[in-house]
């Protein structure tokens, strides 16, 4: 079998830069969807038509088993498969698919081709609204006899409701001659591949038609409006997929996956999520609303609160992170780690039963087992030209409000008063603290204004209201 897809296409409804066959659904380009349903053929050759968007195109989605030829200009479909002839296998089945009908399923495929083993097969649906479509014209005994499209068909033809999706098997013996003979003599100006209809019934080859078992595989797209639609059809499958499962779901309307999303038992996933690439959560599970989750692997039990974000960052079993976290890459968090509100880690590694509750910034550090991590406290990892390493072990208590100067390790069982800025390592089973001394000032009273207009202090007076900054104050 070849495998035909026509990618051409500018795009010009969906007002954007980025060439239509690019643009995502459910988290791949819709070229990519069309093409890994033609993967699943097996086809002996697989060639990708492409025109606007140019190399762009091709970077994004080319790998080893593809051919790539440019149509330049774009004459109609007829003349975009012809350009591909020198890239197929002359003998059984070429089928023709459209970069911008991602939904295509390739069961439909497998029986479409099977349609057109000693003939042609066409691919067709019924349209209350056909407006736009070519028409299936069939004859008195209603085999079909050629398809018209609608700037060319009659006020009678336009009637009919059976119309051709463009997806066709083609005997690929017959093809080079089929396309040879078409003509642009129509409302186009165009080499129109439907042609070969008429082409097929005066040779006397059966054309036969195959329907698909849903209507939105034939969907194309054309708007941004037209995305969404698929998007949103895209993602209830999703939505019954999983639940199918025993996933259960707050509202299958409200949930995206854009990548592959694998979940044990007893997963519960509230509203507002989103999944990038592949994400695995395990038995029991709660994700809860708003949560972005991306290349990332969540353990059994572990809850997430809502607007939590975790990318390409693992969390162990038991785990209780956010509400308002944010993993980062590099994160690996053992079993039965809290990470609270306000939080980021990234790059790091927290071992069993530690905890950093609220207002923390944890990077390119390791962390040991049973540490408390107190809020305010960030580990200083950036000199302005490297990154430095934080080491906490075991059993450690870093004080609020705390900074540690990478490169830099707490002792096992160290305590860190609030406020510490730690650039030496501190011993183990102590307390360091590091603080500048406190000192109060009586009798002090903060500037105020006095009347409009009037200055509020005089830039020559210290903030403590003396003449030179005796007590040793910062002038203001």
């Amino acid at each position: 079998m070849n495998v035909v897809i026509l990618a051409a296409g500018q795009g010009r409804r969906m007002y954007s830069s980025l060439p239509k066959v690019l643009h995502p659904l459910a988290g791949k380009p819709l070229l990519a969807h069309v093409i890994d349903a033609a993967r699943a053929l097996s086809p002996a050759r697989l060639c990708i038509v492409y025109g606007h968007g140019g190399e762009a195109v091709r970077v994004a989605l080319d790998a080893p088993d593809l051919s790539w030829v440019l149509q330049e200009p774009q004459l109609g479909t007829g003349h975009a498969v012809r350009r591909a002839l020198p890239f197929l296998d002359g003998t059984g089945t070429s089928l023709v698919l459209y970069g911008d009908v991602p939904l295509i399923r390739a069961e439909t495929l497998r029986e479409l081709a099977r349609a057109a083993t000693d003939g042609l097969a066409i691919l067709t649906v019924e349209l209350a609204d056909p407006q736009g479509y070519g028409r299936i014209v069939r004859d008195a005994a209603g085999k079909v006899a050629r398809i018209v499209e609608q700037k060319d068909a009659s006020a009678e033809e336009r009637e009919i409701r059976e119309i051709n999706t463009g997806i066709m098997a083609i005997p690929a013996e017959r093809l080079a001659g089929w396309l040879s003979l078409l003509s642009n003599d129509n409302a186009q100006r165009e080499y129109y591949l439907t042609d070969v209809v008429s082409l097929a019934v005066a040779a006397g080859l059966p054309v036969r038609t195959v329907r698909p078992e849903h209507e939105w595989e034939t969907l194309g797209v054309n708007s941004q409006a037209q995305l969404a639609e698929l998007e949103r059809i895209v993602q209830r499958g999703l939505a019954e997929k999983l639940m199918a499962q025993g996933v259960r779901l707050a509202d299958p309307a409200r949930i995206d996956v854009r990548g592959e999303l694998r979940c044990a038992r007893d997963v519960f996933i509230d509203v507002g999520c989103v999944f990038e690439g592949r994400v695995e959560l395990g038995e029991a599970v709660e994700v809860g609303p708003n949560c972005v989750l991306k290349n990332a692997r969540i353990g059994e039990g572990t809850r997430l609160a809502a607007f939590t974000h975790v990318e390409e960052a693992v969390v162990g079993a038991d785990g209780r992170i956010g509400p308002f976290a944010r993993l980062r890459p590099g994160a690996e968090l053992a079993e039965d780690v809290h990470v609270g509100n306000f939080v980021e880690i990234k790059k790091s590694a927290l071992a069993a039963h530690s905890r950093a509750n609220h207002l923390a910034y944890i990077g390119d550090a390791t962390v040991g087992r049973r540490v408390n991590i107190g809020a305010g406290t960030i580990t200083c990892n950036y000199d302005g030209a490297r990154k430095h390493r934080t080491v906490i072990e075991d059993d450690a208590f870093i004080g609020s409000d705390s900074q540690l100067v990478a490169p830099v390790t707490v002792g096992r069982g160290a305590t860190l008063g609030a406020g510490t800025t730690l650039t030496k390592d501190a011993p183990p089973g102590s307390l360091t603290v590091s603080r500048a001394r406190q000192v109060s000032f009586a009798g002090w009273k903060r500037p105020s204004k006095e009347g409009r207009g009037q200055k509020t202090e005089d830039r020559g007076q210290s903030v403590c209201g003396c003449a030179g900054g005796k007590h040793g104050l910062p002038r203001s």
